[in-house]
């Protein structure tokens, strides 16, 4: 996806965390090796972050506080579930949708085509 869809403006960035069940107890290059031998992963890969809780990465305060994650009525928003959850941001940094770790990436071509197409 990244190979087909980065000359239209796609970035995939990737932000290991072992918030669950440490499953990414390695250091920084260690998955960035694992990500790049295993995987071709050829995207921007950060550091360890954590994604929830107290010492959530800001990244994801406002990726979750801006998606459907987001409760306006308790002003809270709810945790990432598992490793793997998505979110597609535009062209503007609006998040324009979340999508569940269960979600294959390849099912969000039609999305990510219609923020890299037009």
């Amino acid at each position: 996806m990244h190979k087909e869809y980065r000359e239209h403006g796609l970035e995939i960035l990737a932000f290991p965390c072992n918030q669950f069940m440490a499953q990414e107890p390695g250091t920084d290059a260690e998955i960035k090796t694992f990500a790049r031998d295993l995987y071709s992963a050829e995207f921007p890969l950060f550091s360890k972050i954590e994604v929830n809780g107290a010492n959530a990465n800001e990244v994801y305060r406002f990726l979750r506080s801006n998606s459907e994650l987001y409760d306006a009525k308790t002003k809270e928003a709810r945790e990432i579930p598992w490793n793997f959850a998505k979110f597609i941001v535009d062209r503007n940094g609006k998040v324009v949708s979340y999508h569940n770790p269960k979600v294959d990436p390849i099912d969000l071509y039609k999305a990510i085509e219609e923020q890299t197409c037009h």
